[in-house]
């Protein structure tokens, strides 16, 4: 038995030289950061809410509420665990990720493999079933703007 997730997650850039900017678990050096409750790794929550969804768990604004004081800065991390770990309990197990990023900043290419091995890890598969891939919006909105990016994940559960 198979099931597909799909999670979506928005951020914020912030000018922000302080805050680190996180990249599916790697601290990518930069002057800006992502805006969030938790550590606002982008990735990972859309990695996340793709995993709880096809559980049929519900999504990590569920689990991990940004109203509680015990998630603030958060290793995003942890919520991909706890993912697993709920999605486990009920028989599923992790097949593959695919991930694509929607921004303009940072870009993904030069790091590209370290975001691809970083998530490996996390996840725990081998490299070729963990893909990130990378786009623009073409200058249009306010990704073009470059205020925030997107992620779109996609996942295969197996029972």
């Amino acid at each position: 038995m198979f099931r597909v997730g799909n999670g979506i997650d928005f951020h914020r850039l912030i000018n922000e030289p302080f805050r680190p900017l996180m990249l599916a678990g790697v601290e990518v050096k930069s002057d800006f950061a992502f805006l969030g409750h938790s550590d606002a790794d982008v990735i990972l929550h859309a990695v996340a809410d793709a995993i709880l969804g096809a559980a049929g768990l519900g999504d990590i604004g569920q689990h991990f509420p940004d109203t509680d004081p015990i998630h603030k800065n958060m290793q995003s991390s942890l919520i991909v665990h706890k993912a697993l770990s709920l999605a486990a309990e009920k028989g599923w197990k992790l097949v593959n990720v695919d991930c694509t990023y929607v921004g303009d900043h940072p870009k993904i290419n030069p790091i590209r493999k370290e975001l691809q091995q970083s998530l490996a890890n996390i996840v725990s598969l081998p490299l070729e079933d963990v893909s990130i891939k990378a786009t623009t919006s073409e200058g249009m909105g306010a990704l073009g703007r470059s205020e925030g990016v997107l992620v779109m994940a996609t996942i295969l559960l197996e029972k």
